[in-house]
């Protein structure tokens, strides 16, 4: 059964419920306070019957034969008011029953505190009787019975009317409700089938409208995966290509006797197969990266003693660009549970990084210090700066601000990549501060208690 119906049955079968308690509540309570009303009226002309005859014979003898009384008397329509049992009990201010009922027999002496009850019945301001009236056995005139009878009816077609109406707004609502499950629906199997653009409208701010939401996001973020995916791909290609080129390319022209086979022509080779098998691995450790399967071995560290081991790294190769390396560092710094080679491979890739966008008399500068529960490396370049529409990329794969994708621009754009995995895998954060023109600045900050 689909999901449409069921919401219009669930809401048929409440109305139904719901209308049928309240028309049978309104029968009930309209028969009941109808009732009481007619009594009460009847009730009041009985007690003025009951005084007028009082006060016409100036006792009560013969009562019990004229009654009941033929005009105005709501008993007047049955009979046997004589019996014990009636609904009528009638005594005179002394107690004797005058008329029995109630259990009581014609000339009986009732008990006072059953007087406590009862009416008086008063001529000229005495009280000369005391009558005891009750609806039970009480009877309705035919006009009476029709009141109730239109009422009942009208309750019906009430009844019937309101299940008409829950019925129109059970399906208006089922469908309302539905529908943006349905283009959901339609959605999901256009996206399985290959189709990633796919949206749905947000008609509301309740869960359906999140729902959708979620949907599109999802739907977002599936398409960008896939774009970044192929994307990889072909980087991953373009990647490859130059190294396998140049190798190719210097080897078949020694097999074809063009190139001779000199130290300068294999220093070549080997330098593109070392950058093939450096790519290879930073692919690796990636691939890993993504799987949750980075294996990191972890142990109280000194983080200055990992600043100054890559600052003695590359000061050879800073002295060669007459590059000034500078430490900036806050003493007192507590040790950090990390992987030492994996982050002295971070400060490796950011260092490697800065020595190629700084100029020649350039200096870089690395800093640490202590913040509310971390720990900051800084490593500040006086290079040229990033883009502010490039500076969000940076730590994507294969993302190099030179669109040209130069070799003498940069590696293969997969060392801030690995970098921000390492990061991240210890639990910490890593991202750039730049202007344009004004230098970068890479903040690395990793947590104080272990991850």
């Amino acid at each position: 059964m689909r999901l449409g119906l069921k919401l219009i049955l669930a809401f048929l079968i409440i109305g139904l419920i719901g209308v049928a308690f309240v028309a049978l509540f309104a029968s009930r309570a309209t028969e009941s306070v109808f009732g009481s009303f007619i009594f009460d009226q009847y009730r009041d002309a009985l007690i003025d019957q009951l005084a007028d005859y009082y006060d016409t014979h100036e006792n009560w003898v013969g009562i019990d034969e004229a009654f009941p009384f033929p005009v105005g008397n709501p008993f007047a329509r049955k009979r046997g008011f004589d019996r014990p049992s009636g609904p009528i009990l009638l005594t005179n201010n002394e107690g004797n029953v005058l008329i029995p009922g109630h259990g009581f027999m014609h000339g009986e002496m009732i008990p006072h505190h059953t007087l406590e009850n009862a009416i008086p019945i008063q001529v000229d301001g005495e009280v000369v009787g005391w009558l005891i009236a009750t609806p039970e056995g009480f009877g309705r005139n035919p006009a009476e019975t029709l009141f109730l009878s239109n009422i009942n009816r009208m309750l019906v077609f009430g009844a019937i009317g309101a299940l008409v109406v829950s019925l129109l707004l059970g399906i208006f609502l089922a469908r309302t409700l539905t529908r943006p499950i349905r283009e959901i629906t339609t959605a999901t199997r256009a996206v399985a089938d290959g189709d990633l653009e796919q949206k749905v409208s947000v008609r509301s701010r309740d869960e359906l409208g999140e729902l959708a939401t979620s949907f599109n996001l999802m739907s977002a973020k599936l398409a960008q995966s896939i774009n970044l995916r192929r994307q990889m791909t072909a980087d991953i290609a373009h990647e490859l290509r130059t190294p396998i080129s140049v190798i190719l390319g210097h080897t078949e022209a020694m097999h074809d006797g063009i190139l001779p086979p000199s130290e300068e022509t294999f220093d070549i080779i080997r330098d593109e197969a070392l950058r093939l098998e450096r790519m290879v691995d930073d692919l690796r450790t990636l691939s890993r990266a993504d799987a949750g399967e980075l294996i990191l071995t972890c142990r109280p560290t000194p983080v200055q003693d990992l600043v100054d081991q890559a600052i003695k790294a590359y000061r050879p190769q800073a002295r060669k660009k007459d590059i000034q390396l500078l430490v900036e560092a806050s003493p007192d710094l507590p040790d950090l549970n990390i992987d030492p080679d994996r982050i002295a491979q971070v400060l490796s890739n950011l260092l490697s990084n800065a020595l190629r966008y700084t100029p020649q008399d350039g200096e870089i500068t690395l800093s640490t210090k202590q913040t509310v529960g971390e720990v900051e490396i800084r490593v500040r370049d006086s290079g040229p700066g990033i883009d502010p529409e490039d500076l969000p990329n940076i730590f994507d794969r294969f993302y190099r601000t030179d669109k040209s994708r130069q070799r003498e621009s940069g590696g293969s754009g997969l060392g801030l990549a690995i970098a921000k995995s390492i990061v991240e895998g210890h639990g910490g954060r890593i991202w750039a501060e730049s202007e344009s023109g004004d230098g970068t600045t890479i903040v690395i900050a990793l947590p104080i208690e272990p991850h």
